[in-house]
This record gives C-alpha cells, structure tokens and sequence, in this order.
C-alpha cells in the first residue's frame, strides 16, 4: 500500500537531523517505494529564508502523503521575536495541516526497566496511549503582554475551546480506546476551569456513541500522581492541549527515557505527521549521542496510520525491541552506543 506515497522528511535542528537520517535508514532498508523530500524548518528554515517555517516547506508537507519531523529549538534564535523563533514552526505546522488529534504511547520495553526511575513492577506495566487534542487550548489563544494600572508588568494567555474540537478529539480518544482495552480517561480540571468543564459535559455526551467503551474522569493534578503511582491502571487517556504536553513528557520519563516515545499528529482523513517527543538538545547536537529509537517508532507510526502498511509498522518495532534485548544502549539509557550504532543495531532486527 506505501508504493508511490511520497514523504515530507523535515529535520529541523540540533539532533532532529540525526535521528531523523536513521529512521530514514530503516525505511530504505523496508524497501517499499517511498519517495522522499526533505526541506528545512526550525531554526534552519530561518536561516533558509528568514522565517521558521518557508512556504516552500509548508507547501511540501501538504503535497506530502505523511511528514516525519525530527525536532526545532536553536539557543542561537532565542532573542528573536516569538513569531519568528524556531518553536513556531511545528505550531504553524499543525495549524496548516489541521492535525488536530496527537497520539502518544508510552510502553515499557522488556530490558529498560532498570532506566525507569520507577520500581520495576510499576515499570512493566506501562501501556498507554495519551491522546492530545493540538489544535486548541491556551497555546492558541489570545496572547498579550502589559503594564496595570499600578505600573506592574503583566501577561495574559486565553485558555479556551469550543464545543466542536472537543466533541472531534473525544471520538478519537473512544475509538482509540476501542482498538486498546476498552477503557478511556478523560482528563481536565473541571472542579476549577470553565473549559474543563465544557470538555467534560462534551466527553459525557460523545459517550453515548460508544457504550463499550469504560470512560472516567480525573482531575490533571491527580491524574499526574497516578502516573507515578500506578501507571498500569491507564489505558487510553485523552486530555486537552496543556495538560497533554506535560502528562505525555511525565508518561515518557516513566518509561525510562524521552528519547524512546513516538508521536503521531493526525488530521481528520489520517494524514498525519509524525515527531519524536523530545526537542532538539543543543547541548548534544553533533556528538553521536541522541537516541534514535523515537524517530524510529514514529517512522513505524507513519506506516501504520497514515500508510496502511500495519505490517511494516510490526517489524520497525519488533526490530527495536530485538535491539534493545541485544543491550545496545544510548547515553540517555546509561550505555555508550552512538546514534548510528543504535540505528545500526534496529537494522540488524529487521
């Protein structure tokens, strides 16, 4: 079925490029006709053209089939206006292609448990989805700056969202659960904010259309506990904006390493693009250090999602697991092996 599709590769900056040259690797190696174009973004992009995010670049990624992006963030633009730092790439990204909906699974891999800061048995019982609503939320409200009356400076961000995006990423969150183990937490902080109570009044009435599905709902505060606590009693959740980033990065940490988690963004027909969670790490660009394993599974996600190749997908992950049971290790796991070696070790499980 992946014949013919063609693939927006956008590495953005620090180790996006390399982690995303081994995914790359991995999906040559698959042999399955893909055609590839790679264009700049991020930091990058404005060093191209003066913006994070060139029309040339969008324009690629919405012939694209699918888009794999590796990572933006340059401390060289950090002075820069925020409409034009490299961040906003991946913002305007989402926007444009209207990915609205984020995938994010968090699953323990047999020999890793030792990188979880967790106990072991916490550990192993990791397997979860987090599914992140993109398009909304205080990232995309009004924003403004000020001084009160009194002379005081002052900042403002409106939280908000209307009936319609709730309703769209809660049948993603039900039928996600649906293809998991049936059950799905909503989370918000409805006992405080106006816009979780929306969304929880909008999740209860989607719930109609699906009486298989177990539904709960946790406050954001708790649900952060629990994830410490007992990772295992979760699912699927399917959270708002805010709460999404910061629960999938805790989820991310409780498996051991951010370097391992994929991520998928998709818009309404499955196009999606596809990122690994982690950010570009300036401090380590360049070194042979990153861990390309999420750029890697993100690459099987795309497959899977996007390209309707389930079986493809199933042997990108076996392969990483068969790498991991071999011991290879990056720094980020507490072992030596370079970006390449890892990559190199996924290649020898397919």
């Amino acid at each position: 079925m992946t014949y013919g599709k063609l693939i927006a590769i956008l590495p953005g900056d620090g180790i996006g490029p390399e982690v995303t040259s081994e995914a790359r690797r991995v999906l040559d190696a698959l042999d399955l006709g893909l055609t590839f174009e790679e264009a700049p973004v991020g930091g990058a992009g404005y060093r191209a053209s003066g913006r994070p995010l060139p029309e040339a670049t969008l324009d690629l990624a919405k012939r694209a089939d699918a888009v794999l992006f590796g990572a933006v963030g340059d401390p060289e633009f950090d002075s820069l206006e925020r409409a034009l730092r490299p961040e906003q790439a991946i913002l305007g990204l989402r926007k444009n292609l209207t990915t609205f909906a984020n995938l994010r699974p968090a699953k323990m891999f047999a020999g890793l448990e030792d990188a979880s800061t967790l106990k072991p048995e916490v550990a192993n019982a990791i397997d979860l989805v987090i599914v992140r609503e993109l398009n909304g939320d205080v990232y995309f409200g009004a924003k403004g700056r000020g001084t009160t009356e009194g002379g005081l400076r002052e900042g403002h961000d409106l939280m908000r969202y209307d009936e319609s995006e709730v309703r769209r990423i809660a049948h993603v969150g039900f039928q996600t659960a649906a293809k998991r183990r049936g059950k799905l937490c909503s989370v918000d902080k409805a006992n405080v904010l106006e816009t979780s109570q929306l969304w929880r009044d909008v999740v209860i009435e989607v719930a109609a259309d699906y009486p298989q599905i177990e539904l709960t709902h946790m406050y954001v505060d708790n649900a952060a506990m629990q994830l410490v606590r007992n990772p295992g009693a979760f699912d699927t959740i399917v959270t708002g904006n805010l709460f999404g980033d910061i629960l999938s990065d805790q989820a991310s940490m409780c498996v051991g390493s951010i370097g391992m988690l994929p991520s998928a963004s998709l818009d309404a027909q499955g196009k999606g693009l596809y990122e690994p969670i982690h950010g570009s790490a300036p401090d380590i660009a360049g070194q042979g250090k990153a861990n390309p394993c999420a750029a890697i599974l993100s690459a099987a996600m795309m497959l899977r999602h996007s390209l309707g190749d389930g079986v493809a997908a199933d042997r990108i992950e076996a392969a990483v697991s068969k790498a991991l049971a071999t011991g290879v290790r990056t720094p980020d796991l507490g072992g030596t092996a370079t970006t390449r070696a890892m990559g190199d070790a996924v290649l020898a499980g397919l």
